[in-house]
């Protein structure tokens, strides 16, 4: 098995393990918006746990895609042009998500905060959602003919798994929020979101434990079953953590339960990059999908250099804005329009 392409296969699913765990928890922020937050002093509370850091979780995103391009240039054509249509929504609700995070506080209205509100729950809901669905696509199979090209119409792509993928990773995102607010803020959010995160673990991580076993039962072995189980017990153990107060305990186990998944679900797919539906022959693999061995070469040179670098500035920032944020901390809400034009708008709200 060829060296460069296995490295690159690991470092890929590293980059996407990456971006589930930072930004799984802050698009779980943004769903719990209008699902958790019960007035507009905790919906600022929610968006302050989050606001110095979203930003920058979004740079694994472009990373993993970006090192799929580069690395296996066949696996990232195949796998965009077969879900154009969904990786569009994906887009565009990421965008609309990052205008609402920077527009929701310039006018101090309750309509206009409604709206981006919305925008922000919605934004991050398709966001998680499509990404599931793409990464379970991606180990699970789609009707890709001996070119790399999809068979069939724009909505060929959509089936149980791509289902199963993105309520999975909209159900981790849930439940890793409810994990951070209670590690992240105080007063009576804290204690409500440890409360949800206890009653709500089992049945929001059964998607991504079905997408997990579905991938087993394909292509799964003797190792990477023992790390779903692994997993499994991780997540039992941030649940057990979460009811004894232990935040920062379970936080972390929660993290090990998602290494273990999305380990599991890479290793078991291994050396395949995008499973064929039709034919196993047109499978696109790490050896007919990578790049040359020079362009390889090159690239671990440049991420042995950025990667730490990427890594050092954002523990720097977790580190730097690591304290607690409750309602005290909040201070009272204005308008950045002119008085006349928020005046205006007021009355029509």
């Amino acid at each position: 098995m060829e060296l460069l392409p296995t490295i690159w296969f690991i470092a890929i699913a590293v980059l996407w393990t990456g971006y589930l765990f930072l930004e799984g928890f802050d698009l779980g922020v943004g769903m719990l918006m209008k699902l958790f937050a019960r007035n507009n002093t905790e919906r600022r509370v929610l968006l302050n746990t989050v606001g110095p850091v979203w930003d920058g979780n979004e740079v694994w995103l472009l990373t993993a895609a970006g090192a799929t391009f580069a690395a296996f240039p066949m696996w990232y054509a195949s796998l965009f042009s077969a879900l154009y249509l969904p990786l569009l929504v994906v887009l565009a609700a990421l965008i609309f998500r990052a205008v609402a995070f920077e527009y929701r506080g310039k006018i101090n209205t309750r309509q206009w905060r409604n709206r981006w509100d919305w925008a922000i729950a919605l934004g991050s809901f398709f966001a998680a959602f499509g990404v599931g669905a793409a990464l379970a696509l991606t180990t699970t199979g789609l009707p890709l003919n001996a070119n790399g090209d999809r068979e069939g119409g724009p909505l060929a792509w959509f089936s149980g798994y791509a289902l199963l993928g993105g309520l999975g990773v909209v159900g981790f995102s849930l439940i890793h929020a409810l994990a951070f607010l209670a590690l992240k803020t105080d007063g009576e959010i804290r204690v409500r979101a440890r409360r949800w995160f206890v009653r709500l673990l089992p049945a929001l991580l059964v998607p991504l434990v079905g997408w997990a076993v579905s991938v087993q039962l394909l292509t799964g072995t003797l190792w990477t079953w023992l790390v779903l189980m692994g997993a499994v017990i991780a997540a039992a153990a941030a649940w057990s953590a979460e009811r004894k107060g232990a935040e920062g305990k379970a936080f972390v186990l929660l993290g090990i339960a998602l290494v273990g998944s999305t380990g599991a679900i890479f290793g078991a797919a291994f050396p395949v990059v995008l499973p064929s539906t039709l034919d196993p022959a047109f499978n696109l693999t790490i050896s007919n999908a990578s790049s040359s061995d020079y362009t390889l070469g090159l690239m671990s040179i440049v991420a042995a250099v950025g990667l730490p670098l990427v890594i050092a500035y954002q523990s720097w920032t977790y580190w730097v804005f690591r304290r607690r944020v409750s309602a005290a901390h909040i201070p009272e809400a204005h308008s950045f329009l002119p008085a006349i034009a928020a005046k205006a708008l007021l009355k029509k709200d």
